[in-house]
């Protein structure tokens, strides 16, 4: 079985969750960026106000082929309480994904707002059944029994796919 971990991550926190998600489960491990960087002060005015809108920003890679894999597994840190462009861009990215099974997870300060419910649309939408949603906040990025819960959600996805 072949995982696919897509994910963006400005700070470093979404990488390092997809790094342990891989560490445990396996997979191959996809960043996206943002063909046009953001700064400090454009993450937090420009990139909020774009994720609100649900925006989609040109990304790198342009397309993501995941139709050799089993299963996706799609990070995202949260901004203004949705996925951040850059992660919208690999949404839009996705070839291959029909019938496929996904789980997704999102890092944020404190509450994830509508940024799990609105990805699993989105993914749906293209035919893919998000078998798995998970939310990390600030004090627990590091929770053994949050991380757990998120590699069995991995695992069990994958076991039905």
């Amino acid at each position: 079985m072949t995982t696919c971990i897509i994910y963006h991550s400005y700070t470093g926190i979404t990488r390092g969750i997809a790094e342990k998600v891989q560490a445990a489960c396996g997979g191959d491990l996809v960043e996206v960026r943002p063909v046009r960087e953001y700064t400090a002060l454009t993450a937090y005015t420009v990139g909020c106000y774009r994720a609100r809108n649900g925006t989609a920003d040109p990304i790198e890679p342009a397309n993501i082929d995941v139709s050799a894999c089993d299963l996706v597994v799609i990070g995202t840190p949260v901004w203004a309480w949705r996925a951040t462009p850059p992660i919208n861009g690999a949404i839009a990215a996705l070839k291959g994904c029909q019938g496929k099974r996904a789980v997704l997870f999102a890092t944020c300060g404190a509450q994830t707002g509508d940024t799990l419910p609105i990805l699993a649309r989105a993914l749906q939408s293209k035919g893919v059944e998000v078998a798995g949603q998970i939310a990390f906040n600030s004090k627990d990025l590091d929770d053994p029994v949050k991380l757990n819960v998120l590699f069995a959600a991995v695992k069990a996805a994958r076991e039905r796919a």
